[in-house]
């Protein structure tokens, strides 16, 4: 990162002093003693377990299918390929997982009923083991751009977005509502909130799913949708350990290097996680990412002892379950193979071993580690006490079943719905409004053509953008017409949109992470061109509005997901009034150097 832009940065931010430090201490001598009778308990179960089910307990894994038992056949060929098994079922039979991660490209998650009946088949495989007990099963919901559960859910908007909102009440709500309906369907640990700060606009990996670039502000935000979530009887997982807001590499395709030294680290990318930790979060995951100020190995994180144990828990005091991020990432597998990873993660100080590529080199990996003496049993017990606490905190091991009423009594529902339509409203940012564009009216601007990019849909939701923007529109009174132009149009399809806009009376173009070379802003370009009235919603990154100057009217949604774009068209028309703040600065696209629109910036009607 260049000093002009981390000073500039940091002085956007404002001052980071450090947040309060490790989760305080238990009160009283009741709750020790509560404590210690519960861990005796757990330590009885692991006393129990075989070698083999202790390095089960230690892998979280994905498989195919909507149903643990009898999934598709495509599923059952794509679960054979990569694991060796048929199902859910024979997965957890044969290696004996103490955690299942869903996601939407492994057919998990079609809708919320089939979800619960997964959920349930999975744990009945689990218990119906010799000694078998409850499994945890995790998703990556952090809305947004990135849920693996979409409709008929209740969906929020992302980090960025309600970094803009700033209502730490807002992000502690869709925490709330989101767990409630995680919990309904079985899924117990949500791979959220995000806690890396944003501080450089290239990041192709985090961008829009941090908060924002100013570390007391997502600190608080983190904070509190940490308890949300866990209010909810769902284990929040703040992510990705020690901090990936800096890169301008992606860590599932390569190895980030982070240059902060130990102070900047301090200053930037700690204060999250201290306010995590103090909110009492139950699991944090690692990244795959070097930073060498915190340890000059050249190791990523995840593999790291010293980032790991010295850090996170010694200096930060946190004795929660450590996850891994995805060991088939590239970013943890460039210095050593597949079946060294999980043995060095645990010698650093992980618990949980997430998505191995390939589980039978992993799971023996460990087993033959142990067997060899390179790892204790008693290493292993340690891990595995910290994930039997949470499942037991959870409720797992009393009642690990959920039910379809319990679904149909908690899923969108539509005070959840609409607890979201609220919130959306409140992130929306109008970033330019030259000569008093906006808000349109019906009666003048009664005709709308709506072009732009039509990214696939980030969650489950309806989707492509254009069309839900067209739809808000009409419910509105507006006369749209629907031109997809994608994110790099074709002079075919500009000059099909230029002709389209000579019919109009106003022209609403959806922007996706434009650059100096996109011809996304040739398209916007020659739309202006026209005369007409041109507006402009950076359905992505808010750092759009840098490369398209001469746009008189300019709103970032910070995602493209329904919930964020209705709220959108609803400010744009005037119903509801623009309240998004930025919350990461935007610098002139030929300039990092000077800030056009400081954090915090955010114009009103």
């Amino acid at each position: 990162m260049h000093t002009s832009r981390r000073t500039l940065l940091a002085a956007t931010a404002g001052a980071a002093a450090a947040v309060a430090g490790a989760a305080p201490a238990l009160a009283g001598t009741a709750k020790h003693e509560d404590k210690n009778r519960e861990d005796k308990r757990l330590r009885g179960l692991i006393s129990r377990m075989t070698l083999e089910e202790k390095v089960g307990q230690l892998f979280v894994m994905r498989v195919y299918g909507h149903s643990a038992t009898a999934p598709d056949q495509a599923d059952i060929d794509a679960n054979l390929a990569e694991i060796g098994v048929r199902t859910a079922a024979e997965l957890i039979a044969k290696y004996r997982v103490g955690g299942i991660i869903y996601f939407g490209w492994a057919h998990n998650t079609r809708e919320p009923h089939q979800i619960a009946d997964l959920s349930n088949g999975i744990q009945k495989a689990s218990l119906e083991q010799p000694r078998g007990l409850p499994v945890l099963i995790s998703t990556d919901q952090e809305h947004g751009i990135v849920a693996r559960v979409g409709t008929p859910a209740t969906l929020f908007p992302g980090a960025m977005a309600l970094g803009a909102g700033g209502s730490r009440t807002d992000a502690r709500t869709a925490g709330r509502v989101g767990g409630a309906e995680l919990r309904a369907m079985g899924i117990l640990q949500d791979y959220a909130p995000v806690a890396d700060v944003n501080v450089n606009p290239a990041n192709p990996v985090i961008g829009v799913r941090s908060f924002g670039a100013d570390p007391q502000a997502v600190a608080g935000l983190v904070a509190a949708q940490v308890k949300g979530y866990q209010g909810a009887g769902v284990a929040a997982t703040s992510k990705h350990f020690p901090g990936h807001g800096d890169t301008e590499t992606d860590s599932h395709y390569g190895f980030p290097v982070i240059e902060h030294t130990e102070a900047q680290w301090a200053e930037l990318d700690a204060p999250p996680f201290k306010a995590a930790i103090a909110a009492g979060i139950d699991s944090i995951m690692t990244a795959h990412i070097m930073v060498p100020a915190l340890d000059p190995a050249g190791d990523p994180a995840t593999l790291s002892h010293p980032i790991l144990t010295g850090i996170l828990r010694e200096r930060l005091g946190y004795d929660g379950v450590v996850v891994t991020d995805s060991l088939g990432m590239e970013g943890v597998r460039t210095k050593y193979g597949d079946d060294r990873v999980p043995v060095l993660a645990l010698k650093a100080g992980v618990d949980q071993l997430l998505n191995p590529p390939k589980l039978d080199i992993a799971w023996n990996a460990v087993l033959q580690a142990v067997r060899g003496g390179e790892l204790t049993e008693a290493r292993l017990d340690e891990s595995i006490l910290r994930v039997l606490r949470l499942k037991a905190k959870l409720g797992l091991l009393k009642d690990p079943y959920v039910t379809g009423r319990g679904v149909d009594r908690t899923v969108g529902i539509p005070s959840h719905l609409k607890a979201a339509d609220r919130v959306a409203e409140r992130t929306t940012t109008l970033l330019v409004n030259s000569g008093g564009l906006l808000p349109l009216s019906r009666r003048t601007h009664t005709k709308v053509l709506v072009v732009g990019a039509d990214p696939a849909s980030p969650s489950g939701t309806t989707g492509p953008p254009t069309t839900v923007l067209a739809n808000a529109l009409t419910e509105l009174g507006f006369t749209p017409t629907v031109l997809s132009t994608g994110t790099a149009p074709s002079a075919a399809t500009i000059a099909k949109a230029v002709a389209a806009a000579g019919d109009v009376d106003a022209v609403l173009v959806g922007t996706y992470n434009v650059t100096a070379a996109s011809a996304q802003r040739t398209l916007v370009n020659q739309l202006l061109a026209t005369g007409r009235p041109v507006v402009a919603l950076a359905i992505r990154n808010p750092y759009d509005v840098a490369q398209l100057p001469d746009v008189r009217a300019y709103l970032a949604s910070y995602s493209w997901t329904d919930v964020e774009l209705r709220a959108a068209v609803r400010v744009l028309a005037g119903r509801v009034g623009p309240r998004g703040r930025l919350p990461v600065p935007v610098q002139r696209a030929d300039d990092p150097a000077v800030v056009l629109y400081p954090v915090g910036h955010g114009l009103t009607y």
